[in-house]
């Protein structure tokens, strides 16, 4: 059993956040590999990254995957997912995690962008 989770900044604009949890939600239909594909978030509103992995684990979903929305390489994605993905490695028995590329760092981001002009 795996899941997804999909990280995001999040935002005192409680509609920012709602739109995050709409993508996880919508990219839940096309991946039934994922028993569950869910929305956290770093900052500012919950849930949490650490209060989904968690959550996960209890199910029994050991296998996690994260893919970080963010359009940058910044602190966030270089050094803060890092921490925060060891730290649920050594609370959480067995866990293993995958990180995902960010946003920003996919091939194609650039194309996709110039086809929507």
């Amino acid at each position: 059993m795996q899941a997804l989770l999909v990280v995001a900044h999040g935002s005192r604009r409680a509609q920012s956040n709602q739109e995050v949890v709409k993508l996880a939600a919508q990219m839940a239909t096309s991946l039934p590999q994922f028993q569950a594909v869910e929305a956290a978030f770093l900052e500012l509103v919950e849930p949490s990254i650490s209060q989904k992995i968690a959550q996960c684990y209890q199910q029994g979903i050991h296998n996690i995957v994260i893919y970080p929305h963010f359009l940058a390489a910044g602190t966030h994605v270089v050094n803060d997912l890092p921490r925060i993905i060891e730290e649920a490695k050594q609370q959480h028995s067995g866990l293993e995690i995958k990180l995902l590329p960010h946003l920003g760092g996919f091939s194609g981001l650039s194309e996709f962008i110039c086809q929507s002009l």
